[in-house]
């Protein structure tokens, strides 16, 4: 197996500001497909059994509470989710630092929105911090098209991987034959 593969042994899942007042502002992507997406990242990542963090930005504010998928699908998650006070780099929140910290894990797989706010500044420093980056692109999104492509190209070029959900179902799962496997196909509706 090449060493930078992300297993469920190995890596963490953030999900940053999947707020439904958050999500209402973009336009650089289908905002229901990215939603769709979210919730099979929180299904890939409860299946696989990583652990995840979740995060808000002023959720008693216009940005809004997190899409709901995430408290059924992830319900502990969701519980321990990590309150930002407004700090746009959550890495700069102290609270949410020690938790990625505390997770134990350096590849780290991140989703959030916006692209080009609540996950680039967060996943440059995370960088900084020598943690390896996955960024699912088709999970995030941003107030244009045009925000969200350098946003994904500065993260690229800081060292970030840029990759899709489907992307890493498959490097999740190896065989589809496997238990693990077998669950991913059915929430990749590839049975």
């Amino acid at each position: 197996m090449h060493k930078n593969v992300y297993t469920p042994d190995n890596a963490a899942m953030l999900l940053i500001d999947h707020q439904v007042g958050t999500m209402s502002w973009t336009h650089s992507h289908d905002i229901n497909l990215v939603k769709a997406n979210a919730i099979k990242l929180a299904k890939i990542g409860a299946a696989a059994g990583i652990p995840i963090l979740l995060t808000t930005s002023m959720e008693d504010q216009v940005q809004g509470p997190l899409i709901s998928e995430l408290e059924e699908i992830l319900p502990e998650a969701f519980a321990n989710r990590i309150r930002r006070p407004g700090i746009v780099n959550a890495m700069h929140h102290q609270e949410f630092n020690d938790a990625v910290k505390a997770l134990g894990r350096k590849k780290l797989i991140v989703a959030g929105i916006t692209t080009e706010i609540c996950v680039l500044f967060p996943v440059l420093q995370m960088l900084d911090e020598g943690y390896e980056v996955q960024v699912a692109a088709d999970t995030s999104a941003s107030r244009t098209k045009y925000g969200d492509d350098l946003a994904l190209r500065r993260m690229e070029k800081a060292g970030a991987v840029i990759m899709t959900t489907d992307q890493l179902i498959s490097e999740f799962a190896i065989d589809w034959r496997t238990p693990l496997g077998s669950k991913l196909a059915i929430i990749n509706n590839y049975n």
